[in-house]
């Protein structure tokens, strides 16, 4: 079985989180403190604050950039249900708008009109690893006095163009990035998540609130020579990151420029193999922006089934998923969200599937994934389909 994606561990994240556990201190400590110093450098942050997963990060930075009950946040639906989850976990309504069809992110031109007096943020979602429209986004964001949150989930190791040089997702370019370090990520913790801002005071909030809102951090007060005694000057979350965790996530990131630039080459060798079929539509990457292309998505010629496709393809060894799935579609948000017509964002869930990309991948086992999709096509599609090339076939 070719699976959608793999993890690339072994020796060196073994070794990292054995020391870890014979140093008899789990939990957050200095592995955490080295690992967020390192993610910083990496991204150019001034400052990145670890946490328990990416749900948990974006939960802070909402609560940081003032979101409250009865607020609204505009953000996507097209999107795995955490981006609108951590709406919810500060009391506010998820407010959502469509997709840009081509790239799968948010639409700015489209964000303005969502804009209401209870609006307190725009939450975008750098879908798949692909960088969103930054100078839009920020544009509508700060004409209105609007934070803007990046969903950078999925984007570490992609880049943006500002002026003249190429910056890393996470700088950060809006108010507040936040990662996740998921094994289906482009480098993984086991789960995990990363704040990033340039904020200093909001960097301090993140560091209370993910401990309890303890005053004084474990560290400080093992390694004190006087008794210490913590206060909780607020309320908080145990959102904190294990010290193993941290140990495996500081061996992965000496991989990070490796990893992403093999699934860099797994991608541009995936167009040059998919060309072939027609009508089927392949990822479009702006200029301007490089993609890690943490997924590889394509779109199904029209009148073909998408399970049926998938169907196909599991029967042959090769896993897919489905296109991104859309929020405002599943029951928990039938009566907790407000949204404009999505048309692009429902048609990217049921007409796109991903397709297996990892470091690990051989040429053979992409031959074997085009076979396959290309066996699971209905030959009158393969036959007369429209040719890959025209703007709107792109996924």
């Amino acid at each position: 079985m070719i699976p959608i994606t793999q993890p690339l561990v072994g020796a060196p994240e073994a070794d990292a989180a054995r020391a870890v556990v014979l140093s008899g201190w789990l939990t957050q400590g200095q592995e955490v403190a080295g690992f967020e110093a390192e993610f910083a450098r990496q991204v150019g942050a001034a400052h990145a604050c670890a946490v328990s997963n990416c749900t948990a990060a974006l939960h802070l930075a909402l609560l940081a950039v003032g979101v409250g009950p009865g607020d609204e946040v505009i953000t996507v639906s097209h999107s795995f249900i955490a981006t609108a989850n951590s709406v919810l976990c500060c009391g506010a309504t998820p407010v959502f708008v469509d997709i840009d069809p081509l790239t799968f992110n948010i639409d700015p031109a489209l964000v303005a009109a969502a804009i209401t007096p209870r609006t307190r943020a725009i939450l975008c979602v750098r879908r798949m690893g692909m960088p969103c429209a930054l100078d839009a986004l920020l544009a509508v964001a700060r004409a209105h006095e609007l934070p803007l949150v990046e969903d950078a989930a999925c984007a570490l190791g992609s880049e943006v163009r500002r002026g003249a040089a190429y910056e890393a997702i996470g700088k950060p370019h809006g108010d507040i990035a936040c990662f996740s370090f998921h094994p289906r990520k482009v480098i993984t913790t086991g789960d995990g998540g990363m704040l990033t801002t340039s904020n200093a005071d909001w960097d301090r909030r993140f560091r209370l609130w993910r401990q309890h809102g303890m005053s004084i951090p474990d560290t400080v007060r093992h390694g004190a020579s006087t008794v210490v005694f913590e206060q909780y000057p607020v309320s908080g979350f145990n959102y904190r990151m294990t010290d193993i965790q941290a140990a495996v996530g500081r061996r992965q990131l000496e991989r990070l420029r490796e990893i992403v630039a093999r699934r860099r080459s797994l991608a541009h060798a995936y167009r040059e193999m998919l060309g072939s079929i027609p009508g089927l539509g392949l990822p479009f990457e702006p200029d301007g922006v490089r993609s890690n292309w943490q997924s590889f998505c394509v779109r199904l010629p029209d009148n073909v089934d998408q399970k049926t496709v998938m169907q196909a393809m599991l029967d042959r060894g090769v896993s897919t998923r489905r296109g991104i799935m859309c929020a405002h579609l599943e029951p928990a948000f039938a009566a907790h969200s407000r949204r404009f017509p999505l048309p692009h964002s429902e048609e990217a869930r049921d007409r796109c599937i991903l397709l297996p990309l990892y470091p690990q991948m051989t040429s053979s086992d992409q031959e074997r994934v085009v076979e396959s999709l290309s066996a699971a096509l209905p030959l009158p599609s393969r036959r007369h389909g429209r040719s890959v090339g025209a703007s709107h076939v792109h996924a």
